[in-house]
Parts: structure tokens; C-alpha cells; sequence
């Protein structure tokens, strides 16, 4: 689950972690207020920022700087309300429906720090880098050098000697390494308390009078684990995510919608990895990623089908499903009364093993619908390409 970034700061300042006055705002007269409020109390600007969960929002004309009131007026009208383009929202964009307006401050150096799960070690690695302000992505691609990394064994936890090895790695100064020891800390702390994915703090800056800032945060975190924290499920904005993904989340059903003409129903995490994978072997292109898991029930695959058809890029569905604990039976009884229930004109064409998989084959067969029955994968993933191609 994704966060914005002013929800992002408040978590991290409940750590310690030092961030500049700002506030929220919905509405231009919300904006405006804070704005004022900001320079009455001596700030020496303001920077309007556009909340997207996308990247990129400086180059896409979503952070503007303002000297005086009359400045945050105009950028604030601009941005609010805006369609937001970065390399990250695709280029549809997103539509701008909040504000964080905050005061500058006088940098000196923009650096960076990130905490992310290294799968390769299984534990958390904290990268640290002095290229800040610039996408990491970027910098790991040009100088891979210029990242600092500290591996972090969970048993152990972060230390205050991984904190000033970053700290002297960032080239900071001897007066701010008992401050960015606290600082990281606080980011490290926060992190593993809130079970997250990810934690980027991108500029992180120090000023003119030696003082450390986050000057921008993002925050991802486990859907798995947010059993344990109902307090950040009320940071969810569905308005930023995609509606079939939020629809399909109502359902348990495990969706990500794609850029292709062919949807993908699998039981399974790596069978439907496998699934896309050989859709493009065979010269097609997934819409999507569908699990619908081991447990899925009559009325999930119809939900399941409704989502997949609400794409109107779809040109065909491949359902390929291995029976285990989803039996091939309940599975062919909830595609016939999906497909009958949504009156789908489209070439479907099933791969079906497992479980059951005979009566789950004479159960599509007296159907009276015209499915598509594959042998094998690669026979499902030619039929379904060519199907899409008609």
C-alpha cells in the first residue's frame, strides 16, 4: 500500500525525524490559508507540492516554489486540480486532488537515504547515496558506486555504527554525525515498526546552519501485514489506485492491470508469472495479473470475470488453473456461470489440470458455450494469441 508523502513526513516525525511546517490542503482556500500562516510565522517562501503517488512530480511541474503570497496563489491554482504527467503515472496522468504546501528552507547539500528488503540477503538494506534529488534508479545506473549500502541483520536491528558509516560515507560534517546517527535512526525505527515495504527519503538535505531535513518521504507497506496496523489502512486514497485493482481488492482477488489485449485468470502467484510469461513467448501481451488463489469460490470467479472484462483492451481470456485446493470442478461450474451471468462474446480458451479435471472438463463440455480447451500451456498460450488476433 502506497502513502503520500505528507502522510509519509507525520510517521516519520513521530520518530524524530526532522521535517519543515507544513500542512495539507484540499481546496485552493485551504492552500492559501496555510501559505499565509507559513510566511506570517517567518518562513522565507513557500513551496507548493502536488500529492500523487507517482515520482517525478518536480519535472512534471508539480513542486513549485513561491516567494511571497501572491506566487503561492498562482501555483496553487495551477497545481490543484491539475493533470499531473511523470514517468511514473504513465501518460495518462493523474489528476491533482491534494496540496502540501511547506516553507523552504536554505539548502546546502541534497543527499539521499532509502530503506528497502533486499530478497537476495532476505533482510533490510539501508542505501545512502550523495547524488540526492535525483532518481535512484538513475544514479545505480550511472555510478553504482555512488550508493552506500548497509546490510541489516533483523536479529540485530540498526546500529549507531551503520548510521555513522553512512553518515562519514555522505561526507557529512563531524558537528551533524551525533544528529544523523538520531536521524536514521528514526527512519530505520519507523520503518520496521510500521511493517514497511519501503522508506526513501529523496532529497535528504542539510542547511546552510547545519541543521538535517526530510525534505521529501515515501512510504510503502506490506498489504500483508496490515492486520497489525489499522491505523495506517485509514491512510489508503483509493482515488489513486486504479478502480479495477481497488474492485478486484473487495473480492480477495490478487489484480494488476496491464498495458495488453489478454486477460489472464490463474490460480497461483507463479503460475500466473509464468502464464504472462508465456503469452509473450508466443508473441502477445497480458492485461493483467490475476490470482485468483487456492480457496476461490463460484461467486469470486464471476466477480473475477466481471474486473477482466471491464478492460476494454481485452480481446481474449486465458483461464489456466492447476486443481489443488481449488478443485478443476469448482472452477469450471464458476467460469460457466460467470460466462453465462456476463454474456461474454470474446474467444475464452482454458488449460485445466489437477483436482477433479475430468468432471471439471465435462462440466464446460455440456455447457453449450464455445470454449477453447488447451493441452498444455504452450497450446494455451498460441490458441489464446491467435485468438486475440482475430
Amino acid at each position: 500500500m502506497k502513502i503520500h508523502e505528507y502522510q509519509a513526513k507525520t510517521i516519520l516525525s513521530k520518530y524524530g525525524v526532522a521535517i519543515p511546517r507544513g500542512e495539507m490542503a484540499l481546496t485552493r482556500e485551504e492552500a492559501e490559508n496555510a501559505a499565509k500562516r507559513l510566511l506570517e510565522q517567518r518562513a522565507s517562501g513557500v513551496v507548493v507540492k502536488a500529492q500523487i503517488h507517482a515520482g517525478g512530480r518536480g519535472k512534471g511541474g508539480g513542486v513549485k516554489v513561491a516567494k511571497n503570497i501572491d506566487e503561492a496563489k498562482t501555483w496553487i491554482e495551477k497545481i490543484l486540480g491539475m493533470r499531473l504527467v511523470t514517468h511514473q503515472t504513465g501518460p495518462e496522468g493523474k489528476v491533482v486532488q491534494r496540496l502540501l504546501v511547506e516553507e523552504t528552507l536554505p539548502i546546502e547539500r541534497e543527499l539521499y537515504l532509502g530503506i528497502v528488503v533486499d530478497r537476495a540477503t532476505a533482510r533490510p538494506v539501508f542505501m545512502a547515496s550523495a547524488s540526492g534529488g535525483m532518481e535512484i534508479e538513475e544514479v545505480a545506473a550511472k555510478d553504482p558506486n555512488a550508493i552506500l549500502k548497509v546490510h541489516i541483520d533483523p536479529a540485530v536491528g540498526f546500529q549507531a555504527f551503520h548510521a555513522r558509516k553512512l553518515a562519514f560515507g555522505l561526507g557529512l560534517k563531524a558537528e551533524q554525525i551525533n544528529e544523523a546517527v538520531r536521524f536514521m535512526t528514526g527512519i530505520y525505527k519507523a520503518f520496521e515498526d510500521t511493517d514497511a515495504s519501503l522508506c526513501e527519503i529523496n532529497p535528504f538535505i542539510t542547511t546552510t546552519d547545519g541543521r538535517l531535513f526530510a525534505l521529501d518521504a515515501k512510504m510503502n507497506f506490506d498489504d500483508n501485514a496490515l492486520f497489525r496496523h489499522k491505523d495506517l489502512k485509514e491512510l489508503r486514497d483509493i482515488s489513486e489506485e486504479d478502480p479495477l485493482e481497488v474492485e478486484a481488492s473487495k473480492y480477495s482477488l490478487n489484480y494488476i492491470k496491464l498495458d495488453g489485449n489478454i486477460a489472464c485468470m490463474v490460480n497461483g502467484a507463479g503460475l500466473a508469472m509464468a502464464t504472462m510469461d508465456i503469452i509473450k513467448y508466443a508473441g502477445g501481451s497480458p492485461a493483467n495479473f490475476l490470482d485468483v488463489g487456492g480457496g476461490a469460490n463460484a461467486e469470486q470467479i464471476q466477480h473475477a470475470f466481471e474486473i477482466l472484462l471491464s478492460d476494454k483492451n481485452v480481446k481474449a481470456l486465458l483461464i489456466n488453473i492447476f486443481g489443488g485446493i481449488l478443485r478443476v470442478d469448482t472452477l469450471a461450474n464458476g467460469v460457466v456461470q460467470a460466462a453465462k451471468a456476463t454474456n461474454i462474446k470474446l474467444p475464452i480458451v482454458l488449460r485445466l489440470e489437477g483436482t477433479n479435471v475430468e468432471q471439471g472438463r465435462e462440466i464446460l463440455k455440456n455447457s453449450g458455450l464455445n470454449f477453447i480447451v488447451a493441452e498444455n500451456m504452450k497450446d494455451a498460450a498460441e490458441k489464446v494469441v491467435a485468438a486475440a488476433g482475430r
